[in-house]
């Protein structure tokens, strides 16, 4: 039997065949059209030799073959693995080997870091909108899709086995897998459909990034699931969003607040018809008072949500009846997620009002990390997953985020690890030290500082972003370099990083 994610095409069709599903730059897919072509991805896949358990990544920006890419793979019993396209070929490449990915789906936009990566692996590679290679393992979507069969695919999938790996970038500079099973994800889907006011009628806009977790699992296959209608943008540009807004009568989206106080600080803003438009749901970073009033005046209701990839993400939600009475906040759990604030040094439950770690567990808490067994160890203990994040709980049971143990800062809703960037800073010439942090800005919410020592006679520290443009993603550069002479350390040598975020 398959109780799996790769189902929910077939059984909303079973409801609803001829509603419209899934909308893209003019082409709209019905329920039926699209599960009949999930079939045939799984079918391809198979006839490719994909094997239950076998990855399937896709590395590109939002586009509904990501979607049929997603449920195709877990129909046959595969495991899809979602990549950041901003990622440098290099960074994406760990990844392909790490999860050992046979076939690769990717977007125009990676048509070059395809080329480069193909020349050195003999894995399948499927373009989603251009056919520049050549080769027996290569093909644009078109064909491999109209190559497979439309019959039902019957393989047999548990809700143990794995549906999606995500990558989240860890404080060694090297990311690790999170892999979340058909019963997680479930789960999470449950979580965000009796907390987000999801409905039969939605008419959601999907213009956050689908390859991250909260914009794919907060709203996009929950709405799916609801049977609504999605409205997919490769990109977010605030022009066309508010103009999608008005004319397709859109209902819901989830953003990050750098979107969302895009749309506000737009010229056509305040003469865009939001009357359609329920809620948003806002997550990544914290967002301020002043953004909630603004979308407030123009009657739109925000949600807020609190939670990372190896929770689905789903932790924490601040509805939108208590957005700004509780400003600043988190939320409360979710139906289906339990959340603890302990003190890290004796492992005791804090009081109400005093900090502590955020544990948090439920059947959406990922089952580990992929090949890191030490790691999995270390974050989850007796069926609680250890955040890293410092928070406290008022009296009505609202968490209020206050720190990140692991120094990662948010940067327009991407998450940035310092340790990351600054292995890369070391591997400039001519830098000795460096140290990053996460200072604020008002557009991303946080961006990069970094702190670096570099040799006599280095006199242009404008030259180090060209020097990491090629081994990080933009959005990781940091934004500014301040030469020092020395960083402060401990006795032990440890960088003192609260001292750098005094000075800055």
């Amino acid at each position: 039997m398959n109780v799996g994610l790769g189902t929910f095409p077939r059984r909303r069709a079973a409801v609803r065949p001829q509603d419209p599903a899934i909308e893209f730059e003019g082409t709209v897919r019905t329920f039926a059209e699209v599960a009949l072509r999930v079939n045939q991805v799984a079918n391809a896949l198979a006839d490719r030799g994909i094997k239950h358990g076998d990855r399937v990544a896709y590395v590109g920006f939002n586009h509904p073959y990501l979607l049929e890419t997603f449920f195709g793979a877990n129909l046959l019993g595969a495991t899809p693995v979602l990549v950041n396209p901003r990622l440098s070929p290099t960074e994406v490449d760990y990844i392909l080997n790490d999860s050992d990915a046979k076939v690769v789906v990717y977007g125009a936009e990676q048509e070059k870091s395809a080329r480069q990566l193909r020349l050195e692996n003999e894995r399948r590679w499927i373009a989603v909108e251009t056919d520049a290679m050549e080769g027996d393992r290569h093909e644009t979507f078109a064909d491999f899709i109209a190559s497979g069969a439309t019959a039902d695919v019957n393989a047999d999938v548990e809700d143990d086995d794995l549906a999606l790996i995500m990558y989240t970038s860890g404080t060694t500079g090297r990311p690790k897998g999170a892999m979340l099973t058909h019963r997680n994800l479930t789960y999470q889907y449950f979580n965000a459909l009796l907390s987000a006011d999801i409905r039969s009628d939605e008419v959601h806009l999907a213009v956050a990034p689908l390859f991250h977790i909260a914009g794919l699992n907060m709203m996009t296959i929950p709405t799916f699931m609801m049977g609504g209608r999605l409205i997919i943008q490769r990109a977010f540009k605030a022009p066309k969003v508010l103009e999608t807004i008005a004319n397709e009568r859109v209902t819901s989206a989830f953003m990050v607040p750098a979107m969302i106080d895009s749309l506000a600080a737009s010229d056509g803003f305040a003469d865009t018809d939001l009357t359609s438009l329920r809620s948003i749901m806002v997550g990544g970073s914290p967002l301020p008072e002043r953004s909630i009033r603004t979308w407030s005046e123009r009657e739109v209701k925000i949600m807020q949500g609190y939670g990372m990839t190896e929770a689905g993400p789903g932790v924490c939600l601040l509805e939108s009846r208590d957005a700004l009475a509780k400003a600043g906040t988190a939320g409360r759990s979710h139906f289906w997620t339990e959340v603890r604030l302990v003190d890290p040094a004796t492992g005791e439950d804090v009081e109400d009002g005093q900090t502590g770690e955020v544990w948090a567990s439920g059947p959406n808490v990922m089952k580990g990390y992929w090949n890191r067994q030490e790691a999995t160890d270390a974050a989850l203990q007796d069926g609680w997953y250890h955040t890293g994040d410092i928070a406290a709980r008022d009296s009505d049971g609202f968490y209020s985020i206050k720190d990140r143990i692991k120094d990662m800062y948010i940067s327009g809703g991407e998450n940035v690890y310092p340790a990351e960037v600054e292995n890369a800073l070391l591997n400039v010439p001519g830098v000795t030290d460096a140290a990053v942090i996460g200072v604020p800005d008002e557009r991303w919410g946080e961006t990069g500082r970094a702190y670096v020592v570099v040799e006599d006679g280095y006199d242009d520290p404008a030259t180090l972003r060209d020097g990491l443009s090629t081994r990080l993603a933009r959005y990781k550069l940091p934004r500014d370099v301040v030469v020092v002479d020395e960083l402060p350390r401990t006795t032990t040598g440890k960088i003192q990083k609260n001292v750098l975020r005094q000075q800055a």
